[in-house]
């Protein structure tokens, strides 16, 4: 790495460790030359693939997209703004992850889908009466009663309890 005080070529590292939670390298160099010393920080440069759309246009992965359509979905729910960016994070490494130059929008709403069925039922199912573009009540009573055939046995035993005769 270049000096940016003489513009020698020759630098040393004299000193490496992670920065900003792992996802940077923070590097203190010294100049061969000069004797001066500075710090540089490296990042991964990381492409996400092209989001292909139903109707066959093509978009660069933009993050606020995904970020607003969730919280579109939460709004009035009880959800921590940290678990939603957690979910971006999964999403996102789900994106790099495939290592293609282009994956469909729906594979990409189906992730969305898991985050939010995880985060919030009632958010899970307004995201997927526009995603699955429910036509009458029937399509969200169907995805409701498979919501519930999913919870886990204690949880239903505690509805059952619950419940008014």
């Amino acid at each position: 790495m270049r000096c940016p005080f003489c513009n020698e070529l020759d630098t040393r590292v004299i000193d490496s460790r992670d920065a900003s939670e792992g996802d940077q390298i923070r590097r203190r160099r010294e100049c061969t030359d000069c004797k001066e010393r500075f710090t540089t920080y490296e990042t991964a440069e990381l492409s996400y693939p092209k989001i292909v759309k139903s109707d066959g246009r093509r978009e660069i992965f933009i993050e606020e997209k995904l970020r607003s359509g969730l919280t579109r979905a939460l709004e009035k729910r009880p959800v921590e703004m940290d678990a939603v960016e957690v979910s971006i994070e999964k999403i996102k490494r789900q994106l790099r992850k495939t290592g293609e130059r282009e994956i469909d929008s729906q594979k990409v709403g189906d992730w969305v889908m898991d985050q939010l069925r995880e985060l919030d039922q009632v958010a899970y199912v307004r995201f997927a009466s526009v995603y699955r573009s429910f036509e009458d009540v029937r399509a969200f009573l169907d995805e409701i009663e498979r919501l519930e055939d999913e919870l886990p046995s204690e949880v239903k035993k505690e509805r059952g309890k619950s419940k008014p005769c």
